[in-house]
């Protein structure tokens, strides 16, 4: 089980390097896709096999991610034919994406955004139907969509019985991290992945609030916030380039401090409210949650299957 991902975007030629160590930091869920524009996923295949030659992981211990991405959201090194209609994009990026991490399937295979911004798309509905039928041979076991709104979420699922097993988006506390699309998800036992949990709310971070909170449970300020997206029901992703230093180091053999004594739970707990108004951070618009939407008695951890499980 895991609960955290590795992000990887923006990483270029420290990918291989960077995957490794988060591998040896002890993540076990990699996010990347194939958009050679923001991402290196062959970097991340050269991580992966070093991780494997030095017997760090084997390939059953990993949850891989990655993504499916429109040519406009590409550069000039499209890892598929353009003139070619897009269920074969689809296959041709799978494809693709299977060398690139040395896999005969991943775990995740996500839409990387919608066509449009402002709904589901015949686009999106041709995507989607070459997706499940990558799912349906047994080249992805799951699959998501990421940078979605909850209109799109709606019209997805009238146009679709089958629906994704992972939604994916940037949280903004200044708009209560996604409220609604976590609500949608949670009420029909959706996974809710969140990145830019940290360089998207800098004004948390830095809260006085935030500060104490870390400091009376001997954690950072990322930690604090990485244990209340846990408390929420959040699946994490981070794409930190320090050992461990803004990651909550899942998999490291000694407790974590937000893992002792409860602390974590005192931390969320601190951090929800005990009433039904929004818990303020010093002002207006700046939120965690509403307690009446998320109940901390009905919180927990998201957890993923590894692949081979």
């Amino acid at each position: 089980m895991i609960d955290f991902l590795y992000g990887t975007a923006w990483k270029e030629e420290r990918t291989p390097a960077l995957t490794e160590l988060a591998l040896r930091t002890g993540f076990r869920g990699i996010d990347t896709a194939n958009q050679r524009r923001h991402y290196f996923e062959a970097g991340v295949g050269q991580g992966l096999a070093a991780a494997y030659r030095a017997g760090i992981v084997t390939r059953a211990d990993l949850f891989l991610q990655t993504k499916f991405t429109y040519q406009r959201g590409q550069d000039h090194r499209l890892p598929y034919d353009p003139t070619a209609d897009l269920s074969t994009q689809v296959a041709q990026s799978m494809r693709s994406s299977l060398e690139h991490l040395d896999t005969d399937h991943v775990d995740c295979y996500v839409l990387h955004g919608p066509a449009s911004g402002h709904g589901w798309t015949e686009e999106d509905d041709e995507v989607w139907t070459a997706m499940v039928k990558e799912r349906d041979a047994g080249r992805t076991r799951l699959l998501g969509v990421s940078n979605v709104s909850l209109r799109h979420l709606e019209q997805m699922m009238a146009a679709h019985t089958e629906v994704p097993a992972f939604v994916q988006n940037r949280c903004f506390a200044q708009l209560g991290w996604d409220r609604d699309v976590r609500a949608w998800c949670q009420a029909r036992g959706i996974t809710y992945q969140g990145f830019s949990l940290l360089t998207a709310n800098p004004e948390v971070l830095h809260h006085p609030l935030v500060a104490r909170l870390a400091a009376r449970v001997q954690a950072t300020p990322a930690q604090v916030v990485f244990r209340f997206a846990h408390a929420i029901g959040m699946l994490p992703l981070t794409g930190t380039l320090q050992r461990g230093a803004h990651a909550a180091r899942p998999c490291q053999p000694r407790p974590h401090p937000l893992r002792r004594r409860g602390a974590g739970d005192r931390v969320a707990r601190r951090l929800i409210g005990q009433n039904d108004a929004l818990t303020g951070l010093g002002r207006p618009g700046i939120f965690f949650v509403t307690r009446h939407v998320f109940p901390l008695d009905k919180c927990s951890p998201p957890r993923c299957s590894r692949s081979g499980t």
